[in-house]
């Protein structure tokens, strides 16, 4: 067990990076929590990704300020609709709009530069290739590929200091095996916020793809969300 070393842990504040954090925590590390402000529709996630960070007692947590905004190219960032009351097979064909290009790319690199000052190897991400609703750059072959170009394009990397791992652990979960974990980690699921479109007070609206399979993933492990 990895006592006292350091992971940095993306951290959106949803059900599935929650989750990822309450893992590195129970495997030992000190984990370094990493959210970004990145010009999406809501802030909610950030005031979730704050209560999540403190609750699992992170050493630090940053809010780092990137305006993906300014390309648009997505519901969660430009002025397009977010998709609501889609069925499941609609859900598994094809990349949504919803998808923001290059975010995990962009995200993951901020987390290299934060874990070669930190002198970390482990980058936690909660990124799941099967409820994942057909995101390019949540797939294993990315992750795979990211890790290769962090070993190569940091100074701690080519020195031998560091060997960058990216550590996926929900990687090949259901939605309800993800419900489970979180549930025997003691994830405060009420703390957590999941939707894309939330009403001005943060009440999730139950009908975008992040509501429809965070539903499907509780109903299915049998366990209330609060």
């Amino acid at each position: 067990m990895p006592i006292h070393q350091k992971a940095v842990c993306l951290l959106s504040g949803g059900l599935d990076s929650s989750t990822c954090l309450a893992l590195a925590r129970s495997q030992g590390y000190r984990c370094y929590a990493l959210s970004f402000d990145y010009g999406q529709r809501h802030k909610f996630e950030l005031e979730a990704a704050a209560r999540i960070a403190a609750h699992f007692g992170a050493e630090r947590h940053i809010v780092a300020k990137i305006g993906l905004d300014a390309f648009g190219g997505s519901a969660l960032t430009g002025d397009i609709a977010v998709p609501k009351g889609r069925a499941a097979e609609e859900m598994s064909e094809g990349i949504p709009i919803t998808y923001v290009p290059a975010r995990n790319t962009i995200f993951l690199s901020f987390a290299m530069a934060w874990a070669e000052v930190l002198e970390s190897s482990d980058i936690f991400i909660g990124v799941n290739a099967l409820d994942y609703s057909g995101y390019p750059d949540c797939r294993p072959e990315f992750l795979e590929a990211f890790a290769r170009m962090a070993n190569l394009a940091t100074k701690a990397g080519v020195e031998g200091r560091t060997h960058v791992c990216i550590q996926a652990p929900l990687l090949r979960m259901t939605k309800a095996q993800i419900v489970q974990t979180a549930s025997e980690l003691g994830v405060p699921f009420a703390l957590t916020h999941s939707c894309y479109d939330p009403a001005p007070d943060g009440a999730p609206c139950g009908q975008c793809d992040a509501c429809l399979l965070r539903r499907k993933g509780f109903e299915e492990a049998g366990i209330e969300d609060r």
